[in-house]
């Protein structure tokens, strides 16, 4: 098999849960590649199919249709193969509270025919000098990189990342993304699932985003903001009244207007443009401006021109997405 070849190749994948009213379709033909080396992020709003998807990529679950080949191999044909040369981090890890951390590597370390040694593994995730301390003593943060080093252990060449630094704070963030970036500068595959987009833009070579069991956009993050149409997002309210979000559709250099939380958001390509004219329409119907910033495009707005949400759990759709000759998608 050529190195040439995906980590992960994925055709017409589909996957159908029974339901009370007849079969649920979680996952809708979804096919993707992804490349040996990269990090690459799946990202989609809840339900879109995101983690069937991963499950069955990682043997937790099986396709009902489509042809899934992980590392040039199937799960059916060479688990054994594939389980050796994998490592996975859950989103949540349980693991006994009154063991130690370095016996939780160890045991981890028997379960794989080569690997790394326990004290190498620790010292990669800054577990160190908590190596005898038991796991129930340890703050979510260093649980999440223990959980991380469990699935390094075993020296793997492609590595899942299920939200690894959901609850975390700031510090441990960027020590798990330290993890991530030296694993990328070892060769090594990794698969993240975040719902922080700064996370995937500052991680992933590459990202898929998924909404109704489906690749709906595929790119770098740089290059799917560039889609957009425009570089900067311009944010405003208007105290008093509430326009609908078509009434600065027509602004110049607007490419996409909706509305955003108690204001909208614009999407433009020359702000120093766009924002004159807005100021000069709301004089002349004599209101006023609540509040006003702009900022860079990132990939949230990206995913919320294509879904009609937030990736964040709990946000609501957006209530409209204008622009000219286009309207958003609602997951």
């Amino acid at each position: 098999m050529s190195d040439e070849s995906p980590a992960i190749a994925v055709e017409n994948l589909v996957k159908t849960f029974p339901g009370r009213e007849g079969p649920v379709e979680a996952v809708r033909g979804l096919s993707l590649e992804i490349r040996r080396g990269e990090c690459f992020g799946l990202l989609g709003p809840n339900g879109a199919g995101k983690t069937t998807t991963v499950e069955i990529l990682e043997g937790l679950g099986q396709a009902t249709s489509g042809r899934v080949e992980v590392l040039g191999m199937t799960w059916d044909r060479d688990e054994d193969r594939l389980r050796a040369r994998i490592g996975v981090t859950l989103q949540e890890t349980r693991l006994p509270d009154h063991s130690t951390v370095y016996e939780m590597a160890r045991l981890f370390r028997s379960f794989y025919p080569q690997g790394l040694e326990p004290e190498e593994v620790l010292e990669r995730v800054a577990l160190t000098g908590k190596a005898n301390s038991y796991v129930e003593t340890l703050s979510g943060g260093q649980q999440r990189r223990l959980a991380v080093a469990l699935a390094l252990v075993g020296d793997p060449e492609l590595l899942f990342f299920d939200e690894p630094t959901t609850g975390l704070d700031p510090q441990s963030r960027r020590q798990l993304w330290d993890v991530i970036r030296e694993l990328q500068g070892r060769g090594r595959t990794t698969v993240l699932t975040t719902h922080y987009m700064d996370e995937a833009e500052r991680l992933c070579d590459r990202v898929a985003i998924v909404d109704q069991g489906k690749v709906i956009a595929l790119g770098s993050p740089r290059e799917l903001i560039s889609r957009l149409g425009g570089d900067h997002i311009v944010e405003f309210a208007v105290a008093g009244v509430n326009p609908a979000p078509e009434e600065f559709a027509a602004l110049t250099s607007v490419r996409t207007s909706r509305r955003e939380g108690d204001g909208y958001a614009l999407t433009v390509s020359e702000p120093h443009r766009t924002i004159p004219e807005l100021l000069a329409i709301l004089a002349s119907k004599g209101q006023e401006l609540a509040r006003l910033t702009t900022r860079q495009a990132s990939l949230e707005d990206v995913f919320v021109s294509l879904t009609g949400r937030h990736l964040r759990d709990g946000d609501e759709p957006a209530e409209a997405n204008h622009g000219r000759g286009r309207k958003g998608r609602r997951g």
